[in-house]
């Protein structure tokens, strides 16, 4: 349908053109008919009526027309074609002409079959006319046909009209020519049918009409033919030129004709110039077109513009292919030229484009050399658009022609085009009369002028060579035949030769394809090979030969001859480095440069002339330096020198001797600074040598800081003290920092480092550049420092640095402490194209280098640049002369920082003053994350949680080295992982405490790191009541570095805050945080408490403070995780994390929750990586914890269960537990114990441990308020299955009645013989369950500032030593109950009540205002052991104001030690605060008026500890043990030396048990002087040998002893080395040795040795040797054993002895008493249900807020019935340590004790009728199959 319709628009528009239309008057144009219509001009006389009258055919004497009826007129039939046109009036498929008559003639061509048929029809010659024009009628009916019309002029044919590949065929066609021509001219018709035409194909032509302007030559005008010499060329002028000059780019007839058919210039508009198809009719031909004419199916893009006229009209050369040859050629050929000028080049514009264009090869062929020369080359595809060429020719002095060929391999699919070809320079000198005598020479043939620097330079400049003619060969060398005069360097100032070649070098686009002498690939030159084995920066030497000076010495050389070194120099390829010219006038060494040439400097061969100047002999050298890779090489050719003088001598060997020269000691200034101290350059000054580079100055010269590396340096003059680091000898190709700038980079290398540098943006600019040429894989090389003695605690190091470049590798930044270092910062990989920041916080050092560590990558392609390194804030700080202000924190130190910068995980002050935990108690919600989220929580809402890590990310290329916190690879920080398995716009969130509405000046601070190329999005909002507020939103790479943000918080109701990452579009993108922190003026909202109209607790359940068993007792929240069971079931121990074999659930176990896996509860699989079966029941069905292996787990993931917190633990308290870890089972397993300000390990096991589970048993001791952590880490990536089983916690309940397990010696023992912590005591609340904690509490109450307020009004500021502060809003007052009904308590807290309190009254204040109290008298300054008590009230109201807590230090400063804001129970609430401040200071109770009349705040019974008065812990005498004493390890305990070892455990903590060794270490000295029976010590002393091993040292030095076996002999017993056992009494001194070799058995039968008894003790000799008799209280063979009392008490004294039997008796008359009271009691309780009365204990206990120790406690549920202990809090010594939760299997029908346990269990007693669902579980289990 397309067509149809584009056949009618063609018919319409012909209509429109051809039908004759009435006008008025016709055009100019146009010619009027007899009708008065209008026809075209060119349509008269053309054998067609337009007109329809006839009229425009009436007329035509003037045209010379010819229709064939009578002939072929006077057209003539060319006897050069193969066939001929031929008369007829029909042929195949054509039976008519044009005007449908069916007798009348044409001219037809009809094919021969196998052979190419042309014909060509020959006009008469036109005279020279611009107003010719012919028309025709033609008939084409071929697929591989052309019919041409073409101009001949001046002996040479171009094509002005050819039938379009797209004109209308079967039919007839009219077509009209217009010709111009400035000279004679004949039109040919030519046309021409392929061999492969079928016989149906034809060709015709009819009614030719030439238009009036087409005037034959007349016969008579006709000029004579030129009477020129044979091969003489005849111009139209008649003046005959030689054939030589013909097409030599220099016209030379007058009107150009002899290069007319051979332009310089060529657009394929008029014509193709010559150029024409070798091969046509093949099916693939180049053939002249515009783009209209390509054929549609061979492109499938848009078809080239013409490139002249940027046109569809244009015309150019292009290939079209109409055969299905395998192997089909199409060859372009220029016309033949017959010589060129030596700076001849062509120029061209090629377009080659398609998926299967193939490659185009330009070729230069010379006329009688067979082979020809590939001069350019195009291969495959170049892209939509035209491409343009230039190839250098040179002079050539034969015939030549360019060829352009294209190959096809059966498959073409593409456009291959050629337009627009000039040749440029390419004409010789023009000949002249004369030329200027002093500088140019006359050519004596072509008359030519040439520069003199052009003679004897190997190039024919004249064309006739007489410019070379008379020279001196020694001084020329083209290669052809040799070096010539020139030599490769031999003396080893090289490292490879120049190789003499032919052609192309080996290596694809690189080098030249052809010598500069001849321009062919026969001629010779020399180039350096670029590829393997040289190495970059390699260099190749030529030698000249040695010449004579140019000039004699103190002569002007201006006014000596002139001697020139010429030369070509070809640097093609995208490695080519350098090539540079030396003269050199000693016979080693390089001399000085002349010239240089550095980069790609195109495919073409460059002239340089060298104008040389020397007072001595001198030679040449040619250096050729090897780039980054193969594509390299550097060619030279045609080398030769001009009016120098060949040197016969030698060059004479330079003089390395040093002149002999006295050099004057150096003098040391005379200084008078003792030894450490560094001696200035100014006279008599000293300053510590810790002084010395720590970027003051502090000498008065600077001298100081002289050596040492500056605070700035853009490396513009020198390195500012930067330190590369390497060996005294530096090989060539060593990788290595070193200066350089953007004026040094060869091209390509604009690629790999930066041309410009950062500090001047400019090329001359200097940085330092570890340069990736050189080296290899993997290499480093160091920048450092001097040794910085110290930094300054804001030191932060800032660089610039440029990594781009495919294969870049690493740079790092090290902190080098004397040998050791570790990396801070890190980037590796393309950073792209542009110069970044880096920084790193370096923070306080001292004695530290910094260092640069470049890491070369796989390849050249990416050095590593810094600039512009800088050292910020790094002086440390002085100690100011002036106090602190208010607003400054004052170090211990003395410094003074801002408050602002308190508790921001940054050590300011220089001695961590400022980071203490004590300092930072007010600073609520602050983490740095290196263990947990601290008060941070996973939001539930978003698509994946943030996970905690150490170290770098996993991602490659992103995220930070280290936290930021401890800037090494061992700290923590929150990070967001983006790669897989998350996706673009996932979100991650976490949400932090909730913030108090009452918070003023509240900020957030925190540290972030984005670095990465697919970075997403931090946001930071505030959400209040469910709304969030966006705060900040960061987007990008925001740096390889960590940043500090800080944000102001404030809302009307309480808040959060939350941060919200989203993943970006790529996976490097990870997103951090670390040290979050709160300013101290962020309160943490209060939970809510008990409703004033909260309803009362339903009957049975436990009274407020309580918490319910299951079995319907009650326990306090102090009673949980203590290690005892006080609720008789294990209600309050079951969710501690107690002992568990995981068979049903965790026992409490919780996981952390952002570690980037977790322990995973399962049971065994022999398919799967976890143990094959569990411990406990030793099958699949069992459970244990284990680490899942995951596809996505990385090596170093790790995962964490955690127990509670327990309260403490005895002194024998273990843990064990069952562990597997196997080659297919894989993990480290450790177990760490954390308190609240320390963490340690205490067990790690690792690596394959047998197939099998392996038991550990780890000692905890005595410890307080700990947890215990199991953390799982991965071995390698995707890997897991290291399990864990059987928990047990052994003997772990504390011993209430032994006061020496304390666990601190600072503890107070209870009279009960409980242990409490120091600060409990004189609290005003009884802790211990006697109260004997409450009582001489004088030296208490008489702290100042301590104070009950039961005094006078008036009084209470003196006595209390308390006073109001004037910069308030108001004062505090005293009194005995509130003012306002409601707003506060009615009675104060002091037992007895009736007394007074402190308090605010709100009713007649504003909301906010404040009232503070303040001690008189300062505290000595202290840290962590001063505790403040009291007791406060504010009743639950959401509208209560704050309570805090400051300690104020000399200048004011307020430091927050504690707040309290929102709502509490309407009851007095006991309050612990640690004072701390590095002065001293006083203390500050503030009070903040709340929204309402009822928010009165109260406060009372305020009291210290002692700790507070003196400033310092208040310690006991520390325990000191005799010399023949043991000290027990972890119990405040001593005993006898000889109880150490003794198999049976005396210290309480069974310390003296433990390390015990088999032998006595030491070496038996030499026995060879004493009798048998004796043993030799080392001085020569012979001891009876009963003496040996008996644990007394009797030599001198103890060498009896040596080598003993330690074992427990019973009393008379031997030990005996000799053998394993003891050598019973019965045995000695039977004249049998059984104790060899000393025979100590059969030693002093018959005599007590002296000294033998000890401690009091008598000797006396019986049947088996001496017998000791011991004084009371001593034991062993020797009396030298304390002997040890029974129950483990000590024994009494002797003169007690005599009362034992008045004790026993009274003690039996006490058992019977107390059975009988017993059985009353019992019957009692029987009857009724006791209830007792809570004490003051009783009361809500509230802790320091910034430490929770409390475990997750079960949420209270009612139980009918049931009553609270009597006095819960009162042990009854039944208290027994958490063995193991129960797991058992029972056979059914049996009872618990007939049960088989796998463990004891002494804890739990399970009753007869015991039939749970757990039971029949576990029956179940036990008669499975």
């Amino acid at each position: 349908m397309t067509l149809r319709l584009g056949s009618l628009w063609l018919l319409l528009a012909f209509s429109l053109v051809f039908t004759p239309v009435s006008v008025g008057a016709c055009l100019t144009q146009e010619f009027t008919c007899s009708q008065g219509l209008c026809v075209p001009e060119d349509c008269v006389c053309d054998f067609t009526d337009d007109c329809g009258d006839g009229s425009d055919e009436e007329n035509c004497s003037g045209y010379r027309r010819c229709d064939f009826e009578e002939g072929l007129c006077d057209l003539i039939q060319s006897s050069e074609a193969l066939s001929g046109w031929i008369r007829t009036t029909e042929a195949p498929g054509l039976k008519h002409v044009h005007t449908n008559n069916t007798s009348a003639h044409f001219l037809s061509l009809l094919p021969v079959r196998g052979n190419r048929t042309t014909a060509e029809l020959n006009s008469p010659v036109f005279l020279p006319s611009q107003t010719c024009q012919m028309s025709f009628y033609h008939y084409v009916e071929a697929k591989d046909g052309d019919l041409q019309v073409l101009v001949q002029t001046l002996g040479q044919s171009t094509e002005v009209w050819k039938n379009s590949t797209q004109s209308q065929t079967g039919k007839w066609s009219r077509a009209v020519v217009k010709f111009s021509s400035n000279h004679s001219f004949q039109v040919l018709i030519r046309g021409q049918l392929s061999a492969d035409s079928e016989a149906s194909e034809v060709l015709a032509i009819d009614d030719l009409s030439f238009s009036p302007g087409c005037v034959t030559v007349p016969e008579s005008s006709t000029p004579p033919p030129p009477v020129c010499p044979p091969s003489w060329f005849a111009c139209s002028s008649g003046r005959c030129i030689e054939e030589s000059k013909v097409c030599d780019f220099t016209p030379h007839c007058p009107d150009g004709e002899d290069e007319a058919s051979c332009p310089s210039k060529c657009d394929f508009e008029g014509g193709s110039c010559g150029w024409y198809e070798l091969t046509l009719g093949d099916g693939f031909d180049w053939v002249r077109g515009s783009s209209v004419e390509v054929p549609p199916h061979f492109y499938g893009h848009p078809p080239p513009l013409d490139h002249s006229t940027n046109s569809t009209d244009g015309h150019f050369m292009f290939i079209v292919k109409n055969s299905t040859s395998v192997y089909p050629r199409a060859v372009l050929r220029g016309p033949w030229f017959t010589q060129s000028a030596s700076g001849c080049t062509m120029t061209f514009w090629h377009y080659n484009s398609g998926i299967s264009v193939g490659a185009a090869d330009m070729y230069l062929r010379i006329n009688g050399v067979e082979n020809n020369t590939l001069i350019w080359k195009a291969l495959y595809d170049q892209g939509t658009h035209w491409n343009q060429a230039t190839v250098q020719l040179g002079r050539i002095t034969q015939p030549f022609q360019i060829s352009l060929a294209k190959i096809s391999l059966g498959v073409f699919d593409g456009v291959s085009a050629l337009d627009d070809v000039i040749f440029k320079n390419c004409s010789l000198p023009p000949a002249v009369t004369e030329c200027p005598a002093h500088t140019h020479f006359h050519c004596v043939h072509t008359r030519a002028c040439v520069e003199h620097l052009q003679l004897c330079d190997l190039v024919d400049d004249c064309g006739d060579g007489s410019d070379e003619e008379g020279c001196s060969p020694e001084l020329q060398c083209n290669f052809e035949d040799g070096l010539c005069s020139w030599k490769q360097e031999q003396s080893g100032g090289d490292v490879f030769d120049w190789t003499r070649i032919q052609g192309p070098t080996p290596t694809l686009n690189t080098g030249p394809w052809k010598d500069h002498t001849l321009g062919t690939s026969y001629g010779h030159y020399l180039y350096i090979e670029a590829s393997a084995p040289q190495e970059f920066k390699d260099t190749a030497v030529l030698l000249s030969r040695v010449f004579q000076p140019t000039h004699r010495r103190g002569e002007d050389p201006s006014r000596s001859r002139h001697c020139v070194f010429r030369f070509h120099y070809h640097m093609f390829g995208s490695h080519v480095f350098c090539l540079a010219v030396y003269l050199r006038t000693t016979a080693t060494g390089r001399g000085y440069m002349l010239w240089v040439r550095y980069g790609d400097q195109g495919n073409l061969w460059h002239r340089k002339t060298l104008y040389l100047s020397s007072a001595r002999p001198f030679q040449i050298l040619i250096e050729g330096t090897v780039g980054d890779d193969f594509n390299g090489d550097i060619s030279i050719d045609d080398l030769s020198f001009l009016d120098c003088e060949p040197y016969e001598g030698e060059l004479p060997k330079p003089n390395n001797t040093t002149p002999a020269a006295t050099t004057p000691a150096p003098t040391v200034q005379p200084h008078s600074c003792p030894d450490g101290e560094f001696v200035c350059g100014a006279h008599g000054e000293c300053v510590a040598n810790s002084k010395v580079c720590d970027f003051r100055q502090d000498c008065s010269d600077g001298s100081d800081e002289l050596n040492c590396v500056k605070e700035q340096c853009d490396f513009e003059a020198d390195t500012c003290g930067w330190e590369t680091v390497h060996s005294s000898f530096i090989p060539n190709h060593t990788f290595r920092w070193s200066p350089d700038q953007g004026a040094n980079i060869h091209d390509g290398d604009e690629y790999h480092r930066p041309i410009y540098d950062h500090t001047l943006d400019s090329q001359e600019g200097w940085y330092m550049c570890a340069d990736s040429s050189n080296g290899g894989y993997g290499q480093t090389t160091d920048l450092q420092t001097p040794v910085i003695s110290s930094t300054g605690p804001q030191c932060t190091l800032v660089f610039w640095y440029y990594m781009s470049g495919f294969t870049v590798g690493t740079l790092q930044v090290l902190l080098k402490h004397g040998n050791v270092s570790h990396v801070v910062w890190s980037q590796a990989g393309n950073q792209g194209n542009k110069w970044r920041r880096g920084q790193v916080f370096l923070g306080l050092s001292n004695n530290v280098q910094v260092v640069f560590r470049a890491k070369r990558g796989i390849s050249y392609m990416g050095d590593l640049v810094i600039d512009d390194v800088s050292f910020l804030h790094c002086s440390p700080p002085l100690p100011s002369d002036q106090p602190c202000t208010p607003e400054q924190y004052a170090c211990a130190n003395g410094h003074c920082i801002p408050q602002d910068n308190l508790c921001d995980f940054i050590n300011h002050c220089g001695d961590s003053s400022d980071e203490d935990p004590y300092i930072c108690k007010g600073f609520s919600g602050r983490c740095s994350f290196e263990f947990d989220l601290c008060s941070w929580r996973q939001c539930q809402q978003d698509d994946f949680d943030w996970l905690i890590k150490t170290g770098s990310t996993p991602t490659f290329g992103t995220g930070p080295l280290s936290d930021h916190t401890l800037r090494d690879s061992s700290g923590y920080y929150l990070y967001l992982e983006s790669s897989f398995p998350q996706t673009a716009g996932d979100t991650a969130s976490i949400e932090g405490p909730l913030l108090s509405l009452r918070s003023s000046q509240c900020k957030m601070r925190f540290y972030f790191h984005m670095s990465g190329d697919g970075i997403g999005t931090l946001s930071v909002f505030r959400k209040s009541e469910g709304h969030l507020h966006l705060l900040l939103t960061l987007t990008g790479d925001q740096g390889n570095y960590w940043q500090m943000r800080d944000i102001p918080l404030s809302d009307t109701r309480d808040f959060q805050v939350i941060f919200e990452g989203k993943v970006g579009r790529s996976p490097k993108g990870d997103i951090c945080l670390d040290d979050i922190t709160f300013s101290s003026g962020c309160l943490l909202a209060s939970s809510a408490g008990v409703e004033d109209d909260a309803p009362p607790p339903p009957a049975g359940s436990c009274p407020s403070g309580f918490l319910p068993c299951e079995n319907g007792r009650c326990f306090t929240p102090a009673q949980s995780c203590d290690f005892t069971d006080d609720c008789g079931d294990g209600t309050d121990e079951k969710d501690c994390g107690t002992s568990c074999s995981f068979e049903n659930g965790r026992c409490g176990w919780r996981s952390s929750p952002a570690d980037s896996f977790d322990w995973t509860l399962g049971a065994g699989s022999l398919k799967r990586v976890r143990p094959p079966h569990d411990h406990t029941w030793s099958d699949e069905s069992g459970h244990f914890l284990y680490l899942e292996a995951t596809p996505v787990g990385l090596k170093g993931d790790k995962a964490r269960i955690r127990s509670s917190v327990w309260k403490e633990s005895s002194a024998i308290c273990k843990l064990s537990f069952w562990y597997y870890i196997s080659h297919k089972a894989t993990g480290t397993i450790r177990l760490l114990i954390k308190t609240e300000n320390d963490l340690w390990e205490a067990w790690n096991q690792t690596g394959h441990q047998g197939n099998h589970w392996n038991r550990a048993e780890v000692p905890l001791r005595k410890l307080r308020n700990f947890e215990l952590i199991f953390e799982g880490i991965r071995s390698r990536d995707v890997s897991g299955g290291a399990a864990l089983d059987d928990l047990e916690f052994v003997a772990c309940s504390p011993n209430a009645v032994d006061a020496v397990s304390c666990p601190a010696v600072t503890d107070f023992v209870c009279r009960s013989g409980h242990c409490i912590e120091s600060h409990l005591v004189c609290d005003n609340k009884a802790d211990c369950a006697d109260e004997s904690d409450e009582i001489d509490c004088d030296h208490i109450a008489g702290v100042p500032g301590a104070c009950s307020f039961d005094i006078n009004e008036n009084q209470w500021e003196q006595t209390c030593q308390l006073h109001q502060d004037t910069d308030d809003d108001f004062d505090w007052r005293i009194g005995h109950c509130s003012e306002t009904p409601g707003a506060g308590p009615q009675t104060d807290h002091s037992p007895g009540a009736g007394g007074n309190f402190l308090y605010v009254h709100s009713a007649t204040q504003r909301e906010g205002d404040i009232a503070k109290v303040t001690t008189r008298s300062p505290f000595p300054a202290s840290i962590g052991v001063c505790h403040l008590r009291f007791w406060f009230y504010m009743r639950s109201s959401d509208r209560m104001g704050t309570l805090k807590v400051y300690t104020v230090g000399p200048s004011g400063t307020s430091l927050l030690m504690w707040s309290a804001t929102g709502k509490h129970s309407n009851q007095w609430t006991y309050a612990h605060v640690i004072l701390s401040n590095p002065a001293p200071f006083r203390v500050t109770f503030q009070a903040e008026v709340g929204g309402d009349m009822w928010t009165d705040i109260a406060l009372d019974d305020i009291s210290y500890t002692a700790e507070c008065v003196v400033g310092g812990p208040v310690t006991p005498q520390p325990l000191t043990c005799a010399v023949d004493q043991y000290q027990c390890m972890y119990s405040f305990q001593c005993i006898p030396e000889s109880w150490r070892c003794d198999g049976e455990p005396d210290c309480a903590d069974h310390s003296d048990e433990e390390f015990c060794q088999a032998v006595v270490p030491g070496t038996v000295p030499p026995q060879d002087s004493c009798p048998t029976g004796h043993y030799q010590c080392l001085n020569g002393i012979c001891l009876p040998s009963i003496l040996r091993c008996d644990g007394i040292a009797d030599c001198p030095d103890g060498e009896d002893e040596y080598s003993c076996p330690l074992m427990q002999c019973e009393l008379g017993e031997l030990v005996c080395e000799g053998s394993p056992g003891c050598v019973p009494l019965q045995r000695r001194c039977d004249h049998s040795a059984d104790c060899l070799p000393f025979h100590s058995d059969e030693s002093s039968c018959h005599e007590c040795p002296p000294l033998y008894c000890l401690d009091r003790g008598s000797c006396l000799v019986e049947r088996h040797g001496p017998v000791c008799m011991c004084h009371p209280g001593w034991t062993g063979n020797r009396c030298h054993v304390k002997e040890k009392p029974s129950h483990s008490t000590m024994s009494p004294k002797p003169e007690d002895k005599q009362l034992d039997a008045v004790y026993v008796g009274i003690a039996i008359g006490l058992l019977l008493l107390a059975a009988g009271v017993a059985v009353c009691v019992l019957a009692l309780c029987k009857k009724k249900c006791c209830f007792t009365k809570s004490d003051t204990m009783d009361y809500g206990v509230m802790d320091n807020p910034a430490f929770d120790g409390r475990a997750e406690l079960p949420s209270p549920h009612e139980r009918p019935g049931g009553c609270p202990r009597a006095n819960p809090r009162r042990r009854d010594g039944r208290g027994l340590s958490i063995s193991v939760y129960p797991w058992r299997r029972e056979v059914e029908g049996s009872t618990w004790k007939d049960a088989k346990l796998s463990f004891a269990n002494p804890l739990y007693n399970y009753p007869p009728d015991a039939n749970s669902a757990d039971c029949k579980t576990l029956k179940h289990k036990n008669n499975g199959p």
